[in-house]
């Protein structure tokens, strides 16, 4: 059984497997955007429990791809880790104020996102 279905929004295919690897072997179900347009049609139409969302992506970045998502009515409560390159002063706080639940940088370490996954998900 599944702990929650998670929508991971991701232009680079090497960290999509790495992340949908580590979360189904923890138990949850997940599914590809890859891009940011994408990324806000998916979480309208598939309404995942938990969203991962880069922010450097192709079609609509990761920042405006959040707000749009932050800003519905129906997906606006809807957990949001950034997972990103991202690093530079600065760079979390604007990922915040975008609408981001959370922030992971990459490299990632795999124990870190599982237990913020795991940590979102539990307050559901």
């Amino acid at each position: 059984m599944s702990k929650g279905r998670i929508l991971v929004v991701e232009d680079n295919m090497d960290t999509y497997e790495l992340v949908r690897f580590i979360l189904e072997k923890n138990g949850y179900d997940t599914f590809l955007a890859v891009n940011g347009r994408d990324g806000v049609d998916a979480a309208s139409k598939q309404m995942p429990d938990l969203i991962i969302m880069d922010l450097a992506l192709p079609e609509m970045d990761g920042w405006t791809a959040t707000r749009l998502i932050k800003s519905d009515a129906r997906t606006g409560s809807i957990p949001l880790i950034a997972l990103t390159a991202h690093v530079l002063p600065g760079d979390r706080q604007r990922a915040i104020d975008s609408g981001c639940d959370d922030y992971i940088t990459k490299p990632m370490d795999l124990l870190d996102l599982v237990e913020s996954v795991d940590s979102w998900m539990s307050r559901m």
